[in-house]
């Protein structure tokens, strides 16, 4: 039977200190159901000695229904100046009314010496008497050893005597943390093995930070070591460079080396997790990420491709299926006939191969993307491309005109923009509208939905999830041409769009058209097959 690994998430703690992650306190209790879904065995809910959220969170989340996880309170031995009883970080991990507490302490002398001013043994009865109190309130210690590696680079004796004085006075696990990230593998590995050697079956975990890039290798060499309790974030969010990513260490840990991590069925949620808490953190997701990004098993190159489709395993090292991701084909400029079939079978479009469409669809593809477009990451407009070349595209509208403009009184006054659109209806009727909106892109937008609302009700379920722009040619300045990108989405899915022109508005309303046309054609392919598969 496969050795079992814990995973101990702290997304919420100290994945919350990376730069840009912003979680509501709605939004922290959406993240402990869905790492619980996941099969995370402890969630690290914050400090809730400094952290009113964290107090917050661990109060709601004493009302969850949780199945595989344990919330955890974490918080830092007792003061040197108060007595343990009396410490108020004590006090506040025992009212967060967890189980599990996790506390941290120096394990570097250098640290103890410099930054805690104290000596190293009164270090040592700081972290004993905490520990002996909690444990004694019923409490299951998780002893975080901060920067173990550098302490134990640096004086061996004395953080191995941590250790030991946590491990005595009750401590439940030890963690060894890879604090500054500085650390390689064969170093961490050989410090864990140690570790382990000298504490035979206490049960050993890991932390590590990503600093020089080595948190996930560190982790999995800290494993093979005998550790068997995983610390990180999703998505390897963390103060600095981030923390070690629990999305590339869990499919390596189970899939690579074979030890047991979540149920198949758990594993499969791993990428629509990974999205869905990029989305709570304020964070897009990552395209490159190994394993749940939109880019790990995509190919470019029509080789590549053709490769693939004979056989997969040529160019994916797993099947995606087992992370919940899939196969995607990126129809380019570099693409042949072989990539442009995959990526239709991948939308569910039949070509033939030696059919003047084809080549045809491969022709307007590779001239387009010499103008600018880049279709990689816009599938709706490579779809509608490709349904309008092989006859199989309903137009649900057609843009007839359209005007935005800007007024400013002048300055300091309120900015008004104003866009008036003209779109012809299947059954001939004209709808000529004028919104208004926060800049000319939103009030064309809006004029647009304004003309088509009454016709089609359904592309009010349409939000804009992301706007980008890019700029082809800086040294043309003012009048180089614009790529714009469009995602979108509905209650169903999410799609991208693009457009490109020398006039941003203009690069912007080819993209809106090819949205709203992509949600309509969606909607009419439901409606006759009842459900949601692409015809």
């Amino acid at each position: 039977m496969a050795l079992h690994i814990d995973i101990y998430d702290t997304t919420l703690r100290d994945g919350a200190q990376g730069p840009g992650v912003k979680f509501s306190s709605d939004d922290q209790l959406r993240v402990v159901k869905a790492l619980d879904t996941l099969g995370v065995r402890y969630i690290e809910g914050g400090q809730p000695g400094s952290n009113p959220k964290a107090v917050e969170l661990f109060r709601r989340a004493a009302d969850l229904d949780l199945k595989t996880a344990e919330m955890a309170a974490f918080g830092s031995t007792r003061h040197s100046k108060s007595a343990v009883e009396d410490d108020p970080n004590v006090k506040a991990l025992l009212k967060a009314n967890t189980r599990v507490v996790t506390i941290f302490a120096k394990t570097s002398a250098l640290h103890v010496r410099e930054i805690l001013g104290v000596t190293p043994d009164e270090n040592l009865k700081l972290i004993e008497e905490t520990v002996a109190y909690l444990t004694a309130h019923n409490r299951a210690v998780f002893f975080d050893a901060e920067h173990f590696f550098d302490g134990y680079a640096e004086d061996a004796a004395y953080a191995l005597a941590v250790l030991e004085t946590a491990l005595n006075a009750g401590a439940a696990t030890l963690q060894l943390c890879e604090t500054n990230g500085g650390r390689l593998p064969f170093e961490v590995e050989a410090a864990t093995a140690d570790v382990c050697r000298r504490f035979p079956g206490a049960v050993i975990g890991i932390h590590a930070h990503n600093d020089s890039g080595c948190a996930v290798a560190n982790t999995l060499a800290a494993v093979r070591a005998g550790a068997t309790q995983v610390q990180g974030t999703i998505n390897g969010y963390g103060e600095r460079t981030g923390n070690a990513d629990l999305c590339t260490i869990i499919p390596n840990l189970q899939l690579k080396m074979g030890y047991d991590v979540f149920h198949a069925d758990q594993l499969a949620r791993l990428t629509r997790k990974s999205h869905l808490i990029a989305e709570l953190a304020n964070m897009s997701p990552r395209d490159h990420a190994p394993y749940v990004g939109r880019d790990a098993f995509t190919h470019k190159g029509g080789m590549h491709a053709d490769a693939v489709r004979k056989c997969k395993v040529s160019y994916e090292h797993v099947d995606p299926a087992l992370v919940g991701n899939q196969t995607h084909v990126a129809v380019s400029e570099m693409s042949g006939r072989s990539s442009l079939m995959h990526k239709a079978a991948e939308l569910g479009i039949a070509l033939d191969r030696n059919d003047a469409s084809t080549k045809e669809i491969l022709a307007r593809v590779k001239d387009l993307e010499n103008e600018g477009y880049e279709f990689e990451g816009a599938d709706a407009s490579l779809d509608l491309l490709m349904r309008k070349a092989t006859g199989r595209f309903e137009s649900s509208f057609k843009l007839l005109g359209y005007h935005a403009r800007v007024n400013q009184a002048g300055t300091g006054a309120a900015t008004v923009s104003e866009a008036t659109v003209k779109v012809q209806l299947p059954d001939g009727r004209v709808e000529h509208t004028v919104a208004e909106g926060h800049g000319p892109v939103d009030a064309l937008n809006m004029a647009l939905r304004k003309a088509l609302r009454d016709t089609y009700p359904e592309i009010a379920d349409v939000h804009l999830e992301d706007y980008k722009v890019r700029i082809l040619d800086g040294k043309l300045a003012t009048s180089a041409k614009t790529r714009v990108l469009i995602e979108s989405s509905d209650s169903e899915e999410s799609w991208s769009t693009v457009g490109v022109s020398e006039n941003i508005i203009t690069a912007s309303c080819v993209a809106l058209v090819d949205s709203l046309e992509y949600k309509l054609m969606r909607a009419r392919q439901r409606q006759e097959n009842g459900n949601g598969d692409k015809a």
